[in-house]
């Protein structure tokens, strides 16, 4: 079988988000649902608004969405391309999958043209994805085709059965002793609290190594941090001295495995070092045990070594990792085109 066996095509709303998502589950760690992709979407700009800047590289949003199908009409792969508003200029995200039966054959170069063509259209220089470390045919395919490994992370996971609940309590009552409280967003609702928070992600999210692109506004923040499939306020950790939230973690839970997935620790400037990050994660790691969760998974870059060793010191086992990878555009469009 080859590509001819196949054809592309837009979306078929909201029949494909089944299809698509028993595709994506074939890869993704934390599974979704075809309920959570309709929900993503809704959240989304229908008309995309793209410009150059003043160094003439691409900025704005938008996105462009395909499935390959076979001779009788399955869809057996499914590409996203899309730029948000803080995406970092010039960059066109994406996620490609190809059904594991069908790869090889042909499905996964017809979609990857298609969205290098829409980009280029569109003004892009790159496109940029990840790709799991273990998963030697798919690096191959993007080396291929111009792909180069920017930089890696790695994914581990804390089963809770085995988690020692009273691990790290004297980190705790040392840093209340110092006047720092410890409560959820749960705790304190409301407008004023989710403003301090997106303050504080504010400052941290740029810190993380390998983040790219600008701080989404409140608006956006609200959708993609608060807004998502497993959030609950009582699993939003939060450090705060006085009135001033200086840190925070944030677990999603997932219904399907019954496990959390750790999404976000981040500690104000002046308070690192003090081990804020740790006793939030000891706190985060007592409350998946208290839910009877099956387990915490997080990814970590691999330049964020305070948090690794954190992890590693909380009885976090490593998993596979994953590779961030990069292509001018022009280049994906020779290789795939010849």
């Amino acid at each position: 079988m080859n590509s001819r066996n196949f054809q592309l095509r837009p979306l078929h709303l909201p029949e494909d988000y089944e299809a698509i998502s028993r595709v994506l589950n074939q890869f993704w760690s934390e599974p979704t649902t075809a309920h959570k992709l309709r929900e993503d979407d809704e959240k989304l700009y229908e008309v995309g608004e793209t410009w150059k800047d003043e160094n003439g590289q691409l900025q704005g949003y938008d996105r462009e969405r395909q499935v390959a199908i076979n001779e009788v009409g399955e869809i057996i792969g499914f590409v996203l391309s899309w730029r948000a508003p803080w995406t970092e200029p010039g960059f066109l995200c994406n996620t490609l999958v190809v059904d594991k039966q069908y790869r090889k054959q042909g499905a996964g170069t017809l979609l990857l043209q298609h969205v290098a063509k829409w980009g280029s259209n569109l003004g892009a220089d790159s496109l940029i994805s990840e790709i799991w470390d273990d998963d030697i045919e798919a690096l191959r395919f993007v080396e291929l085709r111009g792909f180069a490994i920017e930089r890696r992370s790695f994914q581990s996971v804390l089963e809770i059965a085995n988690y020692d609940d009273q691990l790290g309590l004297d980190i705790i009552q040392q840093l209340q002793a110092e006047g720092i409280r410890f409560l959820t967003l749960a705790d304190e609702s409301g407008d004023e609290s989710e403003l301090k928070l997106y303050e504080l992600y504010k400052e941290t999210l740029v810190d993380i190594p390998g983040y790219r692109g600008d701080v989404p506004d409140i608006t956006e923040w609200r959708k993609w941090y608060l807004n998502v499939d497993g959030y609950q306020p009582d699993l939003v950790l939060i450090a705060a001295k006085d009135e001033e939230y200086i840190g925070v973690t944030h677990l999603l839970y997932n219904s399907q495995t019954e496990g959390m997935y750790h999404e976000y620790t981040g500690v104000s400037k002046q308070y690192r070092g003090r081990k804020v990050a740790t006793a939030l994660k000891i706190l985060a790691a007592q409350l998946a045990k208290k839910r009877n969760a099956r387990y915490v998974r997080t990814d970590n870059d691999s330049l964020n070594t305070s948090i690794l060793s954190i992890n590693h010191r909380l009885g976090f086992k490593p998993l596979r990792g994953s590779c961030r990878i990069i292509a001018p555009i022009d280049q994906v469009l020779r290789a795939c085109y010849g």
